[in-house]
């Protein structure tokens, strides 16, 4: 929503006099002040340094201009289309080295927003998009909060996922709003809360159909001096002791299943907070920076904040203005992998022919994707377009209007040639090629191609829809503009693409398979598997290599150890293969499976025994992801990082392997080129 859109306005005086750059100041005819918030030079508005000091100046201004009668409101809303505030400025984070550097830091602001709540005229905030993290603790600092009723129109609390809590009073006000349940949880989870569940919560006051319906509804709540609701009796009640105890005990119990207090602890702090101080929101407040402030410093919110920057690093693989914008996908193979490749095209709003010779599969592959458009799709009408933009096609009709087609089928070298040599003389001009290998070389797959060039890989992981990389492979003779598409391509389903070389493995799996059959080396050996496990899941790993090896079946293991040579014969992974015991999908493996869970003893450990192994359980990861860098998989260390943590969920507090190594002395063996030149 531009400001542009918002009134014919006259130019104040104060623009030129408070000398902005980030907000424009306007007062219109009305006396109504309008705060556009504007970041020079940023796509996107987030509250760093100097926006914050603008806005100070505002609200200084206002104030004055209040008291002199001048002024009969002020209302904040934004310069940007697509949003309003996305949190905190980040990247000024760093900045803050000491616990006494962040309260000094936070002081101020949180002096400007009890400022705004005093103010004797209405504020209002009025958006259209996401407004989240310091964004969202402004406008609960306002008299009145408008909003869009489009899906686009997001709020939450993000900061939980950079190792933080809200700092700018946010956690009180939000209380205050929406009482301790929906706050915390909010909080807790860091989820985006659409608008109509905002609403519903207290958080947003009001809803418009559109951005142009912004401006005279933020009028009209300042003219009728509108003021928001606080949450009702009967929820404020559950602040009180000793409603606030229990329930920070069953927050606490709930938080412990999703994440180990040692690896994770804002959550818990927030628990702490809510449980000392949530009956009095002003102790709350003012207890809030204290708690805050080591979380802040620590290597945990470090690490994440370094994820987060990673995330971006990924994101930018892929070229912003490349003129090609793909609507269409064939996907050949309707098994797990194809047809989830399928559903996630569909629920980023792209068209799906799914293509598979067996049309029992295919029913089958279509049928599995409901789950995805329940989740992702919130109304029966947009489910049912949904499932309608997923077209069962085994003829293969959808592939001459494809702007991306992609092969999920057997991993054999012969059939996958025989297929794309029958592909490219079908596909149109421009429209991407890809498979889907994890263990055939492009170059061979594309030996038989007229265009050998035209073929890239593109790796999804399993599970499709939860799992946010797929790594974007570069064949040798592969040409860069079809890597590029392949990046927008990824980027445009909502998932993080890595360039990577085409060498067994790619990067993911390359690193990942000496790591779990150094492993499965120790249980042959005689190491407890539950330790095992036990010890990856202490060092921050979602899931321990044995339990792994189970839930990826077997025998997938088996042939990507034959694939990347790891493989040890007569080993106890081979006799279970040979036995058909192949993990989860047939209830036994390493592990004896019931109800989709693996059945284990109670088994306690020592801690320091857990915590040596699950260093040393690491040792073959980062060997070879070291490796990998040194070999020129992927350009730099920080991309090793990031596929790594978002391909196999490596430890995210720790910043993946090579920054890990780095930060804590753990020595990575030298590479052949590193050996050389020693010698």
């Amino acid at each position: 929503m531009s400001d542009t859109n918002i009134a014919a306005s006259t130019a104040s005086p104060a623009q030129n006099d408070l000398n902005l750059k980030d907000w424009r100041l306007s007062v219109d005819r009305e006396g109504i002040a309008w705060a556009v918030f504007d970041r020079e030079g940023e796509s996107a508005n987030s509250l760093g340094r100097r926006p914050l000091e603008e806005l100070m100046a505002i609200v200084a201004h206002v104030e004055d201009a209040a008291r002199a009668k001048t002024i009969r409101g002020l209302v904040l809303t934004s310069g940007k289309e697509k949003g309003f505030i996305v949190g905190a400025d980040i990247r000024e984070f760093e900045l803050l080295a000491t616990e006494q550097q962040v309260i000094d830091g936070i002081r101020p602001i949180n002096a400007m927003l009890d400022r705004i709540e005093r103010l004797p005229v209405p504020v209002v905030a009025a958006w259209h998009g996401v407004c989240v993290g310091g964004g969202l603790e402004l406008i609960l600092a306002c008299h009145y909060r408008i909003a869009t009723r489009d899906d686009a129109t997001r709020v939450g609390f993000p900061e939980v996922k950079l190792g933080i809590f809200p700092g700018f009073n946010g956690t009180a006000r939000s209380i205050r709003q929406a009482g301790p349940v929906a706050a915390m949880q909010a909080m807790l989870t860091g989820s985006m809360i659409r608008a109509s569940a905002a609403r519903a919560m207290g958080l947003i006051d009001e809803l418009v159909a559109s951005p142009g319906a912004l401006h005279w509804a933020a009028r009209k709540a300042v003219l009728q001096s509108r003021k928001s609701k606080t949450a009702p009796a009967s929820k404020a009640l559950l602040g009180r002791w000793p409603a606030r105890s229990f329930l920070a005990g069953k927050m606490r119990d709930e938080t412990k299943k999703k994440a180990r207090e040692d690896h994770y602890p804002a959550p818990f702090r927030l628990i702490d907070l809510f449980e000392a101080y949530g009956g009095d929101l002003d102790a709350m407040k003012a207890n809030e920076t204290r708690a805050f402030a080591p979380l802040m410093v620590s290597d945990t919110s470090k690490n994440l904040r370094r994820v987060f920057r990673l995330s971006e690093l990924l994101k930018a693989q892929a070229p912003k203005n490349l003129g090609w914008q793909p609507t269409r996908v064939h996907v050949i193979g309707a098994g797990t992998m194809g047809a989830d490749i399928a559903g996630v095209c569909v629920a980023a709003g792209m068209e799906v022919t799914l293509q598979d010779i067996s049309k029992e599969q295919l029913e089958k592959g279509i049928k599995a994707q409901s789950k995805l458009f329940s989740r992702k799709f919130r109304t029966k009408a947009t489910r049912d377009a949904a499932k309608a933009r997923l077209i069962a096609d085994s003829e293969g009709n959808g592939i001459a209007r494809a702007d991306v087609v992609i092969e999920a089928i057997v991993e054999r070298l012969d059939i996958k040639q025989k297929l794309f040599a029958d592909l490219e003389g079908k596909m149109k001009p421009g429209a991407v090629m890809a498979t889907n290998t994890s263990s055939l070389k492009l170059e061979d797959i594309s030996r038989p191609l007229k265009d050998p060039g035209r073929l890239i890989g593109l790796h999804f992981f399993s599970p499709v829809p939860q799992m946010p990389l797929v790594e974007v492979v570069r064949g040798a003779t592969t040409r860069e503009d079809e890597v590029k598409k392949g990046a927008a391509f990824v980027t445009a389903i909502d998932k993080f693409p890595l360039i990577t070389k085409d060498v067994p493995g790619f990067l993911v799996n390359k690193v990942l398979t000496p790591y779990m059959f150094a492993a499965m080396a120790r249980l042959e050996k005689g190491e407890d598997k539950e330790k095992i496990d036990e010890a990856a899941r202490a060092f921050g790993m979602p899931m321990g290599p044995i339990e792994l090896a189970d839930n990826v079946g077997l025998d997938v293991c088996a042939h990507v150890a034959k694939i990347l040579g790891a493989g040890a014969e007569g080993s106890r992974l081979e006799r279970l293969v040979a036995s058909g015991r192949l993990g989860k999908k047939t209830g036994e493996g390493f592990y004896v499976w019931k109800d989709g869970k693996p059945e284990k003893s109670n088994a306690e450990f020592s801690k320091s025994e857990i915590d040596a192994l699950g260093r040393d359980l690491m040792q073959p990861m980062i060997d070879e992801a070291q490796k990998s860098l040194d070999e020129g998989v992927v350009e730099n260390a920080d991309l090793v990082d990031a596929g790594l943590i978002f391909g196999t969920g490596f430890a995210p507090f720790r910043g993946g392997p090579l920054h890990y190594a780095k930060m804590h002395g753990r020595s990575t063996s030298p590479s052949p080129a590193q050996r050389a030149a020693a010698e």
